[in-house]
């Protein structure tokens, strides 16, 4: 099983999105302990009101990552997620393939629609079309990143033998989606590289308007199914899941047999990837949190 290290998110605007550590030290702490990528979200717009009941601030993801890929050697790089509808694809394409490109291959570029009318408004982005110029940008990504003349056309773009440059090392860049949705495990299966589930508590849930993620025997045939689908032209899945235990994110080197059972479950249903969300709020207990998994390994 590998893990992610989700840096933590600041809620509200009193506090500082870095109050939990810097970010290059946090990188080489979480790298040092074991930690197989570290990961950032985005919200580029949030509104005031979201903020002040229980949203969360962020760092631009590319740019974040790009700095902690220079402070690191070997820790992957995930967008935990970008919003592929928010920009042009050919801007994300090229973001993604300059980190990649920089980190020597280390970046998977996580994704999702977004779920924040008042950040679609804010962005100039009609939320109604989030779905389609989601999948606009999964056929224009690998296009890109191909560093092929190609041409194509979505709801606001076209392009003529058009040529995307730097080439990623990867080829192509890991695309990972987020949601629990039918439509969001068919585009895993037919179009990515992977697939995080995602897990809040039920009013969370509810704003970002998806189903609760799946367990047990039914996560398990829903990543045997995605799999299935994904061999048939080549590709492999990986299945990042939260671990969301609080037992864990405020004492990991607590009840560790009980924390090794969930993960072994999570294991046999096919999980391969754990995301380990972070909760402090200043820099020691970040770095505290951080060492206590190194010692306490799941």
């Amino acid at each position: 099983m590998q893990v992610v290290y989700r840096y933590p998110d600041i809620h509200g605007t009193e506090a500082d999105m870095l109050d939990p550590g810097p970010v290059d030290e946090v990188a080489r702490a979480a790298e040092q302990a074991g930690f197989d990528a570290i990961a950032f979200t985005e919200h580029p717009a949030p509104g005031a009101r979201w903020l002040d009941t229980g949203g969360h601030q962020s760092l631009d993801p590319f740019v974040t990552l790009a700095f902690a890929a220079a402070a690191t050697e070997r820790i992957k790089l995930l967008t935990y997620l970008c919003v592929l509808p928010y920009r042009n694809p050919f801007l994300v394409a090229k973001a993604a393939a300059s980190v990649d490109k920089l980190s020597g291959g280390r970046f998977i570029l996580g994704d999702g629609t977004g779920y924040l009318k008042g950040e679609f408004s804010a962005l100039g982005v009609d939320m109604e079309q989030r779905n389609a110029l989601f999948d606009e940008a999964l056929e224009v990504l690998p296009l890109h990143w191909s560093g092929e003349p190609f041409t194509a056309a979505g709801s606001n773009f076209s392009c003529k033998q058009t040529i995307g440059r730097p080439t990623p090392v990867q080829q192509p860049i890991p695309i990972w989606i987020g949601g629990n949705s039918k439509l969001t495990r068919r585009r895993v299966a037919e179009r990515a590289q992977g697939w995080m589930p995602v897990t809040q508590a039920p009013e969370v849930m509810q704003t970002i308007r998806t189903s609760p993620a799946p367990t047990g025997d039914v996560l398990a045939a829903q990543i045997a199914e995605m799999r299935h689908v994904a061999a048939e032209r080549g590709a492999t899945i990986d299945v990042a899941y939260p671990y969301m235990d609080r037992t864990f994110q405020t004492d990991p080197g607590k009840d560790m047999d009980r924390h090794r059972d969930a993960v072994a479950e999570l294991e046999a249903a096919g999980v391969n990837w754990l995301v380990v969300t972070g909760i402090t709020a200043e820099r020691a207990a970040t770095l505290e949190f951080i060492q206590a998994f190194g010692a306490n390994p799941l």
